[in-house]
């Protein structure tokens, strides 16, 4: 007999009918399906945590990368949002979310020590709104736990219906799945109904859809990095809009599945290879030769 997708959708209705939020029906669920106390699962999402925070505290250094084609940023714009006169269009949450995002890429840029969340590409997302919001929405450590819990399990469903990896799908598979798990997350740890949570989650990929990978010279930096920004940004106005009550024509299943369909039919050049998009600009291909030259 064929195995069930996992299903969003299917969860959100679970915990509708059995009259829970959404993290405490998935922190049941996990906790079966990984057989282990509810202690021990959220010890696990606290040591995640831990090394969040960690790689933006080492983002912020102004470390550099190995190429040395990044790094610097999250320092600089840091630095700039503390200093008199500084313009903040987006408000301090999105802000510092968009500077702690920079921070883990740069970190993970520099081989620093990261969380693939869901991968190492786009790490920097889940830490940039988890962090913003334990700083602006006094979230406590318990909340946050419970919300990586979320967070995880909305990957789950979205490794099994499509995919995680730039490779198969492109970036909307990589940043677009870590501001979805971020919004879904968010969503809930700020009060949000299971219904809110799967609005949110849509709502990212219809933003995202068809978003490329395209590193310049194949390295997870430009135009990465200044992408986990964005994508957080994305997660905190999907989980602003599904907040407000604002609900989503298409849910998140079949959000997710149109990614999938999506990332089916991009082209290799578009897939991770360097071979398409910004990878293929002038700037890039000469700053490539010469890396390659080096190397």
């Amino acid at each position: 007999m064929k195995k069930e997708m996992l299903s969003l959708n299917s969860w959100i209705k679970e915990a509708v009918a059995w009259q829970q939020p959404l993290d405490e029906f998935l922190i049941d669920y996990n906790m079966r399906e990984l057989e282990c106390s509810q202690e021990d699962l959220l010890a696990k999402m606290q040591e995640m945590l831990d090394v969040m925070e960690k790689s933006v505290e080492h983002g912020l250094t102004g470390v550099r990368s190995h190429s040395g084609l990044t790094g610097g940023d999250a320092k600089k714009l840091a630095a700039a949002a503390g200093a008199e006169g500084f313009v903040n269009l987006l408000g301090e949450k999105a802000l510092d979310a968009v500077i702690y995002a920079t921070a883990v890429g740069e970190c993970n840029a520099a081989m620093g020590r990261i969380v693939a969340a869901p991968t190492a590409g786009a790490s920097g997302v889940l830490p940039g709104v988890f962090f913003a919001l334990k700083k602006h929405c006094g979230l406590d450590a318990a909340t946050l736990q419970r919300g990586m819990v979320v967070a995880g399990s909305i990957g789950m469903v979205i490794n099994e219906r499509a995919s995680l990896a730039g490779a198969m799908g492109g970036c909307q598979a990589e940043c677009g799945s870590a501001a979805a798990m971020a919004a879904g997350a968010a969503v809930s740890m700020l009060g949000g109904t299971p219904q809110q949570v799967g609005t949110a989650v849509a709502v990212v990929f219809k933003n995202v859809l068809g978003l490329v990978c395209d590193p310049v010279a194949g390295l997870v930096e430009v135009p990465c990095i200044k992408r986990n920004g964005a994508c957080a940004l994305q997660a905190l106005l999907a989980a602003e809009l599904a907040l407000a009550g604002i609900s989503s024509f298409i849910n998140a299943d079949e959000a997710i599945d149109a990614m999938k369909s999506v990332g089916d039919a991009l082209p290799c050049a578009l897939k991770e290879t360097a071979g398409g998009g910004m990878a293929a600009t002038p700037s890039a291909i000469e700053w490539a030769k010469k890396y390659f030259a080096r190397k």
